[in-house]
């Protein structure tokens, strides 16, 4: 089921990019959590093409509609559908693109998996998919914050070769929403806004990288091989189109560290305790340590550029194409609700998988009631 993600908290999504609508169905969403649409709303905003110079015109609102499984404005535990149209569809603007391979774009490989291929946009290929991540995600933001009192942020880092200096314990949404680049150094966020509009100019794009923080989690997410919490954040955030790249904690970075430097010693904490440093970004043993949860991931260049690019059609002739019409010439800044969305539905996903954990415990003093 390659369009489903989650193992208790699971969405599946639908639609292309220029199909009548795309959308996701949530199963697995506890029962009795708010539904504040004004909050899907706003995290689809934040996400939806056309919301500042620096990203495509595509005009979309983005308009979410409720199909399924909210009744009284909280959910029901049942499945929720959600939906939103595609009105800006311009599936004649391809036509060009019926018989050739744009570079570095998923046209061939999905006409090799497949034997067929949706031109239009990439169809399901397109980010526009990740319509469906953002607004099951918003229903997930709601529950941990509202059971756990968890916050993801997440925020733009690096464009190009320009990077941002960003305090990751204290930085906030407005921080982050100052700027239409969605860096929160102002210093920073102007070189990028400068370095994005160039790029455009010139036909050309650029990448970088989005880091997310995770506030709050609890200890003991995760598990212990296979479903080690970062390497399912890694999972989800690597599904997002045009992500190259992810690390937890100090990263790759950490390589160039001995294990004394690296090592984040143990203090007394409240009850439990607490780490003096945090290279591990908050994972140890693929379990959460109670620690912020933080981490990166890198996003290339966009593919489709203004500039001529060498390439061949589908009957293997070379040719030339320039990209025609509306693209982002740096993806990062609407990436940043998407790595949202998966940071925020993974953490549901074993948030819940922890809730099952603990409530078949026995009691202290019990018998163990699991046969043996």
């Amino acid at each position: 089921m390659t369009s489903v993600y989650g193992k208790l908290f699971r969405i599946s999504t639908f639609g292309e990019s220029h199909g009548p609508a795309v959308g996701v169905i949530v199963d697995g969403c506890p029962a009795g959590v708010p539904v504040i649409v004004e909050e899907i709303q706003a995290d689809l905003d934040r996400r939806r093409p056309g919301q500042s110079h620096l990203v495509t015109q595509r005009a979309e609102g983005d308009e979410v509609e409720i199909l399924s499984g909210v009744f009284d404005g909280h959910t029901t535990g049942t499945p929720i559908a959600m939906m939103v149209r595609n009105a800006d569809q311009n599936p004649g603007a391809y036509d060009h693109l019926k018989e050739v391979f744009r570079p570095s774009h998923a046209d061939f490989t999905y006409l090799a998996k497949y034997g067929r291929r949706d031109h239009r946009g990439g169809g399901r290929s397109s980010a526009r998919e990740t319509v469906g991540r953002v607004a099951a995600a918003a229903l997930a933001r709601r529950w941990l914050t509202d059971a756990f009192g968890v916050e993801v942020l997440a925020w733009v880092q690096q464009v190009h070769a320009i990077d941002a200096t960003v305090n990751r314990s204290e930085v906030t949404l407005q921080d982050v929403e100052a700027s239409p680049t969605r860096c929160p150094d102002p210093a920073a966020a102007q070189l990028m806004e400068t370095a994005i509009s160039e790029a455009r100019k010139r036909g050309d794009s650029l990448g970088g990288v989005v880091e997310f923080v995770a506030r709050n989690v609890p200890a003991g997410w995760g598990e212990p091989v296979f479903d080690r919490l970062e390497a399912d954040l890694g999972k989800g955030v690597l599904s997002l189109p045009a992500c190259k790249g992810f690390e937890i904690g100090s990263g790759f970075g950490g390589t160039r560290l001995t294990g004394l430097q690296h090592n984040d010693p143990f203090v007394p904490g409240d009850g439990s305790p607490s780490l003096a440093t945090n290279n591990s970004g908050g994972v140890q043993g693929g379990i959460s340590a109670g620690a912020l949860v933080y981490g990166r991931a890198a996003f290339k260049p966009t593919a489709t550029i203004a500039s001529e690019q060498t390439t061949v059609t589908t009957a293997g002739e070379a040719t030339t194409l320039a990209a025609k019409g509306r693209h982002d010439p740096c993806v990062l800044p609407r990436a940043v609700p998407m790595v949202e969305a998966m940071v925020l539905l993974t953490l549901a996903d074993h948030a819940l998988r922890q809730n099952a954990y603990r409530s078949l415990r026995p009691p202290p003093g019990a018998d163990d009631p699991t046969p043996g």
